[in-house]
């Protein structure tokens, strides 16, 4: 795990949807952290969320990954969020426990 700032994470859930928001900061460590972690996560469980990442040149604060199920009718996704998070070492998100 690297050794830059922490990741901060925050989830989102509404109807059908369950998003994963994890704010890196400008450590590239942190994002290839990230992305090693979801691809790992995505093997063991045979899920494939939509992976999406927000770059700004002029914000670091808005250098974010973002995992999200779309039509998660059964919130399958809820058990890829708790995998990934534990695997990078999350104990908590920024709206309260994960």
């Amino acid at each position: 795990m690297s050794k830059c700032k922490d990741i901060r994470a925050y989830v989102r859930m509404e109807e059908r949807y369950e998003g994963l928001n994890m704010i890196f900061g400008d450590c590239p460590e942190l994002k290839k952290d990230i992305l090693c972690a979801i691809d790992k996560v995505k093997q063991e469980t045979g899920q494939t969320p939509f992976i999406y990442d927000k770059i700004s040149n002029d914000r670091p604060d808005l250098q974010a990954i973002y995992v999200e199920f779309h039509d998660d009718v059964h919130r399958e996704g809820g058990d890829f969020f708790e995998r990934l998070l534990k695997e990078l070492e999350i104990d908590h998100c920024e709206d309260g426990l994960c």
